[in-house]
């Protein structure tokens, strides 16, 4: 009984100073290319989002060996386009981690074989899920779309599946801090209500155009809807067609107050 009450008070005490620590500790963001972030968090999980990684032009020489990444806890696909996709399911058998993307997705890539059914649970906007202890992930609104092309392994041609609606993700951490990761999108005005209702303290923002927000469109959302104090551009640079830059998207947003994010991938900031 009284080993019983002593491993009861350690728990707690371990508890309680886990929670300290990650109240005092700082979150680590790392880009790594595209939409592709490994997140740190203040007790040490780590997050990754749309992987792709080893045909980023981005992505530093020695990511581009998945092993290289360490362990990872979290994993997020916003949706199913090979830039965001294509090293997701090779690092959820990796790190024997669920691949947390849409539902519809979800269900296609287990239906192709490519992921079992336990590597690729199911949830959809507005659900929020748990996958990682003191780590909540709630899936948001995305304008954009989403195809899966597989290469079928019995006949070796290219397929065309549907990849589910896309989605962004609210992210929030063991401290409160709020991540909103907006995967590929355009503008709606909804990114309104998205801002007012979860409050986001970082938000990372499409703005290389064509595919997604240009610096300019991506500049209004931040000051009119979003109006959050900081912000880190994605989405540009690695593909020829997404032509935004940095330097215009701050061009944009003289004067609002807001602070732009310029990482370099490889490079960890803290917040």
């Amino acid at each position: 009984m009284l080993l019983k009450t002593w491993g009861l008070l350690l728990c707690l005490l371990w508890m309680t100073c886990t929670a300290a620590l990650s109240q005092n500790a700082k979150t680590q963001v790392m880009w790594l290319g595209q939409s592709a972030f490994k997140i740190v968090t203040p007790a040490g999980k780590v997050i990754l989002t749309d992987p792709w990684l080893i045909a980023n032009p981005k992505t530093p020489p020695e990511f581009k060996k998945l092993e290289n990444l360490g362990k990872i806890d979290v994993l997020l696909v916003s949706h199913a386009h090979w830039d965001h996709f294509a090293d997701a399911p090779a690092i959820a058998k990796l790190n024997n981690i669920p691949m947390w993307g849409p539902g519809d997705l979800n269900s296609v890539t287990v239906a192709l074989g490519i992921l079992p059914p336990n590597l690729a649970p199911r949830f959809n906007k507005s659900g929020t899920v748990t996958p990682a202890p003191g780590v909540q992930v709630t899936a948001v609104h995305a304008e954009h779309s989403s195809i899966l092309v597989w290469k079928n392994p019995t006949t070796q041609v290219e397929e065309t599946h549907f990849g589910g609606e896309p989605i962004g993700f609210i992210i929030e951490l063991e401290n409160g801090f709020k991540i909103y990761h907006m995967g590929d999108t355009g503008l709606f005005s909804d990114m309104k209500f998205i801002a007012e209702y979860y409050k986001p303290d970082l938000v990372m923002m499409p703005i290389g155009g064509n595919f997604t927000m240009g610096p300019r469109e991506a500049a209004f959302a931040a000051k009119e809807w979003l109006k959050v104090p900081r912000v880190i551009p994605m989405h540009f640079g690695a593909n020829p067609l997404a032509k935004g830059t940095v330097k215009e998207f701050q061009k944009f947003l003289e004067g609002s107050g807001i602070q732009v994010l310029e990482m370099t991938p490889g490079l960890a900031q803290e917040f």
